[in-house]
């Protein structure tokens, strides 16, 4: 009965919703029409007549005192959106505006758009959409306690950036959460739990979840964060994987009983994925290649819809470190596509594949007295058509410049890509005798020049805050600077909106209260007052 009466609660939001989006100039006119109707009742033409009378018996020092206080008021805002965005990546504004009044008003991220399209086999839409990110999520990234925090504990320093973790921390609400789990206990501690930024409170957030029930996404927050071993994390992911299969079979058959059950099999759904995947990577550190080859290619015939985890480019990395060089070819046959979204690794691993057949024979020499053969010509173009995707890889594959940890999120054709390509392909190039030496001679004689890393854009509150301070600052300015030309530059704007019969005495009596304040000589009347 509860479940059927919050069902009835979002359909009412979400045509309320629905109404606002698409409807917005009906509701607009309706409250003109209201306001129209009720001006006699509500007695707005007298009102606003007072409301005018009592703007124009302000003085400019008002003027000056609220138009400095607005600019320290904005100047103070503008400090702390600096503050905020120098330290977190981001904009607090905007951030406070997503997380909290986004959802209050039924807005919809667009990684849940990309959800729903993949779950419904919207295959195309959601390519389209996917290929327009800036920003991935690493298919390849490491394991926040068994890796990253060994370089904390060995360093003192943080491996990632408050930027990367803030998009991690936006994309484990996306796929780990959903609009029911208030309805469920365990579910509603997780919900709260992704949002922490202290990593401890999340950790015991998710042993807090454990109490109440088997929560998978808990077992999954452990075993990214607590394990410090990858076997420990494999144990919890193994725990994750009882219970979300559990959950999943449960929404799967419930799944068309309405939206709030669909949206909670898209959950399940995405907790399954996460979870096999994260395991086969388990396997992949640990030695057991073979085995992490079967998980990824079983995950991917359960769920082929789900391209957006690029589960493809975890199997091309373990099938080259067993040198099943045929079976990269077949991935990449289907993978790489011009309808799909590129990335490094399927360019720099296709440029691999056509090196290898010709790269333990390649002399640049001979190859400049008889000219490129075919096969030449082929691995020669394919490397052209990485480095033109992305020029940063080279400089980390020939070792010209230094490695790190990769991060959680990568940028498409940037530096951030080619560092987490080249952390776990470097050893896949070593292992083909002359192919560094092929991308050395092929780069370094046609390549000219590398894009620059594009910097991260300023968020629009403080672009729209700075303007704000700038501009009252400069009417405070201008105000105590020339108190008698702004005030009557004020009056005027104000007596615009004032109706005909009160602005010729709103006139009147503004002009005569300055020449009485600015003791300035009584000047004859203009025409305008005649009239």
């Amino acid at each position: 009965m509860a479940e059927a009466g919050a069902g009835f609660v979002e359909q009412l939001k979400a045509c309320a919703v629905w109404s606002w989006t698409y409807l917005w100039a009906v509701w607009f006119f309706l409250v003109l029409f209201l306001v129209y109707v009720l001006r006699v009742p509500l007695r707005i033409h007298d009102n606003w007549s007072a409301v005018s009378m009592f703007l124009n018996t302000l003085t400019p020092k008002f003027y000056v005192a609220l138009t400095g206080t607005s600019s320290l008021i904005s100047g103070l805002i503008l400090i702390f959106e600096w503050w905020y965005f120098r330290k977190y990546g981001t904009s607090f504004i905007e951030q406070v505006s997503v997380s909290h009044l986004r959802p209050l008003l039924g807005g919809v991220d667009n990684n849940s758009s990309n959800n729903s399209n993949s779950s419904n086999g919207d295959s195309d839409s959601n390519r389209q959409s996917v290929s327009e990110c800036k920003v991935w999520r690493n298919p390849l990234n490491l394991f926040r306690g068994a890796e990253y925090n060994r370089y904390t504990w060995v360093t003192g320093r943080e491996p990632l950036t408050y930027y990367d973790m803030n998009l991690s921390a936006q994309d484990h609400q996306t796929f780990f959460t959903c609009d029911s789990d208030h309805l469920r206990p365990a579910d509603a501690i997780m919900q709260k739990a992704w949002r922490e930024r202290n990593p401890q409170a999340r950790i015991s957030a998710a042993h807090e979840a454990l109490e109440i029930n088997e929560c998978a996404t808990a077992y999954i927050l452990l075993a990214e964060e607590e394990a410090t071993t990858i076997a420990e994390a494999e144990k919890l992911f193994k725990q994750a994987l009882k219970a979300g299969d559990g959950c999943y079979r449960r929404s799967q058959q419930l799944q068309h009983h309405g939206s709030q059950y669909e949206a909670q099999h898209r959950r399940d759904t995405n907790v399954l994925v996460y979870i096999k995947r994260r395991l086969a990577m388990c396997a992949r550190r640990l030695g057991r290649t073979r085995e992490a080859v079967k998980m990824m290619r079983d995950l991917m015939k359960e769920f082929p819809l789900l391209s957006m985890f690029n589960i493809h480019e975890n199997l091309l990395e373990a099938l080259l470190e067993l040198q099943a060089y045929a079976d990269v070819q077949a991935v990449l046959a289907k993978y790489d596509d011009i309808s799909l979204p590129k990335s490094a690794t399927i360019c720099y691993t296709a440029a691999l594949l056509k090196a290898r057949a010709v790269s333990d024979k390649f002399s640049p020499e001979a190859a400049s007295r008889r000219g490129l053969s075919t096969a030449e010509m082929n691995a020669v173009e394919a490397i052209h058509r990485a480095v033109e995707f992305n020029p940063h890889v080279p400089k980390y594959l020939l070792e010209m410049k230094s490695l790190i940890l990769p991060p959680e999120h990568i940028l498409k054709r940037g530096d951030s890509e080619a560092i987490a390509y080249a952390f776990f392909h470097l050893a896949h190039w070593k292992r083909v005798e002359g192919a560094l030496n092929l991308l050395h001679c092929t780069w370094e004689g046609t390549f000219h020049e590398v894009s620059v890393y594009p910097k991260k854009e300023l968020p629009f509150f403080i672009l729209f805050t700075a303007g704000l301070c700038s501009f009252t600052a400069m009417l405070a300015l201008l105000t105590h600077q020339f108190p008698e030309l702004m005030g009557v530059f004020a009056k005027a704007m104000i007596d615009i909106f004032c109706s005909a019969e009160v602005r010729d005495w709103n006139c009147k009596s503004t002009f005569m209260r300055f020449e009485d304040e600015l003791d300035i000589p009584p000047a004859p009347q203009s025409q305008h007052f005649q009239n």
